[in-house]
């Protein structure tokens, strides 16, 4: 099937074909006909699979097929992503579907000024990308309006419910026109993301890829067990088998990113990292120049497991394994795109053995051994709160803990006091002089 079968408009077409998009992926062969029917959607499937198209298609055919010019101050199409990357990726997509046509892309995001971007809405737009705190911000300052919006689309959905965007959402959604078209996209399916889908959507039509969590099938996996303090050392050894090749490394921390980059960089590679304390410009100019080659690793945290769609990804490292099984997903995803091959490699300490079963639970399949032996998850050993606590954390072999109990607030024994209510501590007096 081609994109001309699926009912599009010619130019559109035409247009696609111009880019070299000529074969539709399985999510837009079967998103594509029911959005373009009007039917509210929810879409599922890895990323990489051409989401951005599967819902912004059918939008700029029928925004074409009107030719309404939107109000000043409005937007005939919303939509809402949770990170400031993937909105630039979804808007830079948009823009160059909507090339040579009088459809206007707008991109409204945090860590830029807002004045510009107040600017750029004032004659109204025709699709408006956003992520919700930037976008509550414009509706505040009344440089954007929503009731002529009759287009929503919530793309990874679940990250935003992962984020805490819920609130804002339903801040967003009474504001928009009535009679609307939603389509929600996500790769995985948590429960919370039925209730979105009943809150928001009307009788949707669900279609789907791949079960929810699996991997792209071109993704070569597998996982290193190596103890925490060998994990750079072995690193340096796996980039340095490929320095021509486009690399991203995953880490845990903002502070343990930056570390990771300069120790890195110190062995002659060329690098740059992207993290939540770098500015938008920073983080707009590193992954530029990833996508060009002049830096061939780019370290980062989880802001970079969705919005950067980069063909010439061949490697992902998870050199610490994320907290949330799901993330691992998302970021073994920014290889094999577009239906190429790509290589994800793990390496995995003692202490994030729950983390890793957890994953393999999430995805249904046990990630090959490449090197070492599975470790084996000790008694009592629980899964790290934000990722960097457990049993035996900075022990060696798991450790034990020491048993002491926190004491009640004001009470030496630990006991409170009768009625429940902790003793004062004494104030000490100055002691007396020995002269």
């Amino acid at each position: 099937m081609d994109f001309d079968m699926l009912g599009l408009a010619p130019r559109l077409v035409k247009k696609l074909s111009e880019q070299g998009i000529t074969d539709p992926t399985p999510i837009q062969t079967q998103a594509i006909p029911h959005a373009m029917n009007g039917r509210d959607v929810m879409g599922l499937a890895q990323t990489g699979t051409g989401k951005t198209a599967a819902f912004g298609l059918p939008m700029i055919d029928a925004l074409l097929k009107a030719g309404v010019k939107p109000e000043p101050k409005t937007a005939r199409g919303l939509i809402l992503a949770p990170t400031r990357e993937l909105a630039k990726q979804i808007a830079d997509n948009l823009s160059a579907y909507t090339q040579g046509t009088h459809l206007k892309v707008a991109l409204v995001v945090g860590g830029v000024g807002i004045v510009g971007q107040s600017k750029r809405l004032q004659k109204g737009v025709d699709l408006l990308v956003a992520t919700p705190g930037r976008l509550i911000d414009l509706m505040d300052r009344k440089a954007i309006s929503l009731h002529e919006t009759i287009y929503l689309v919530l793309d990874e959905a679940d990250q935003m419910l992962d984020m805490g965007f819920i609130h804002a959402l339903r801040q967003i959604a009474p504001l928009l026109a009535e009679d609307r078209q939603t389509m929600m996209f996500s790769a995985t399916m948590p429960k919370l993301m039925n209730e979105l889908a009943q809150t928001y959507l009307k009788n949707p039509v669900r279609v789907q890829v791949n079960p929810p969590g699996q991997a792209a099938t071109k993704i070569k996996q597998s996982v290193h067990y190596v103890a925490q303090a060998s994990k750079m050392d072995l690193l340096l050894e796996l980039l340095d088998s490929h320095r021509d090749d486009l690399a991203l490394v995953f880490g845990r921390t903002k502070h343990g990113c930056e570390k990771m980059a300069r120790v890195i960089s110190s062995k002659g590679f060329a690098v740059d990292s992207i993290h939540g304390n770098k500015s938008q410009g920073q983080r707009d100019r590193a992954i530029q120049a990833f996508k060009d080659g002049k830096v061939k690793i780019l370290v980062a945290t989880d802001v970079a497991a969705r919005g950067i769609d980069i063909p010439g990804v061949m490697w992902v490292y998870n050199f610490d394994l994320p907290n949330v099984a799901e993330n691992y997903v998302h970021r073994i995803g920014r290889t094999a795109r577009a239906g190429a091959g790509g290589t994800a490699v793990a390496l995995c300490a003692p202490d994030e053995m729950i983390e890793l079963q957890d994953i393999e639970r999430a995805m249904k399949e046990e990630i090959p051994t490449a090197s070492g032996r599975r470790w084996e998850v000790q008694p009592g050993q629980k899964k790290r709160p934000n990722g960097r606590t457990g049993k035996g954390r900075g022990r060696p072999n798991g450790g034990k803990p020491s048993g002491n109990k926190p004491q009640a607030r004001g009470s030496k024994s630990g006991k409170p006091n009768e009625g429940g209510k902790p003793r004062r501590p004494r104030r000490r007096g100055k002691k007396p002089s020995k002269t």
